[in-house]
């Protein structure tokens, strides 16, 4: 859909990866005149809060968690067809397939759309120095507990090691997760929002290397030895970037959120001169 102001629609408006001031200019002016303005607050964080950016956009901005998004969408595209509605995603707004979902459900009720682009983790880690189209598929690693430790995803980092690529992985974070029992007791009771850290992303991957090995199936290229990248923080004033080993990845510790982590294939000349100014000591 093309973007015409006069034409009142749901606009999807990416805020970029560090703070306030990281939207673009044709996204400000949308936000300061739409009649409503939701933040969506599950798939990733800025490194300021609400208040920092209702201060900035002199807007008061209503949350919008991953329950409003996908099971009550009807909340947000109820009044787009009539009146702006901005809708509000850190990163680019189309970084995450909820949001494709969400554009669906509006063209299903004949609401207009338009998406303001900004910047992505999909694009930002190339500041590492490793050249984006020597990327491989996009991983998604996920927290494990006692009874769920998912591991699937290390065959599509083995297919890309294989092929001599890179693989982003994109580390889980949790925002208003319940425990189980609150969950069978209809309790509506968050847990304490958790991100996974480059070092656990690397520490399971690392008991995957060993089971597999175990099991008498070593995985194909990619060991502890691995070459790797922490990415930690991308877009704001204290980003971190360091190259290790997998091995060495699972005891650094990158600080506060939000981590990524790479697993490093085939390299240029350039790229192993650029990751070396991210060597750990």
């Amino acid at each position: 859909t093309c973007c015409h102001v006069i034409i009142r629609m749901l606009y999807l408006i990416g805020l970029g990866l560090g703070d306030a001031k990281d939207i673009t200019v044709k996204g400000l002016e949308i936000v300061k005149s739409a009649k409503q303005v939701f933040l969506e607050s599950y798939t990733s964080i800025l490194s300021v809060g609400k208040e920092a950016l209702e201060s900035f956009y002199g807007r008061e901005l209503i949350l919008a968690d991953r329950e409003l998004v996908e099971q009550n969408s009807d909340v947000i595209l109820q009044n787009a067809a009539t009146e702006d509605v901005a809708f509000l995603v850190v990163g680019d707004p189309l970084g995450a397939t909820t949001h494709s979902d969400l554009i669906l459900r509006a063209v299903q009720l004949g609401v207009p759309y338009c998406v303001i682009h900004n910047a992505s983790i999909i694009s930002a880690v190339g500041c590492c120095g490793l050249q984006l189209y020597n990327f491989g598929e996009t991983v998604s690693i996920v927290m494990w507990s006692d009874d769920w430790q998912p591991d699937s995803y290390i065959d599509k980092i083995e297919r890309n090691c294989i092929h001599g690529n890179h693989t982003l992985c994109l580390l889980d974070i949790k925002m208003k997760e319940q425990s189980i029992e609150n969950l069978m007791k209809g309790n509506k009771v968050f847990e304490p929002p958790r991100f996974m850290s480059a070092s656990d992303a690397a520490n399971q991957l690392l008991e995957i290397i060993k089971r597999r090995e175990d099991d008498g199936q070593p995985l194909k290229g990619l060991t502890a030895d691995t070459r790797c990248v922490g990415l930690a923080r991308l877009g704001s004033d204290i980003q971190q970037v360091v190259t290790a080993t997998l091995k060495e990845m699972s005891r650094t510790d990158l600080g506060p959120p939000l981590h990524s982590l790479i697993v490093v294939g085939n390299t240029h000349p350039l790229e192993d001169e650029m990751l070396k100014l991210f060597s750990k000591p």
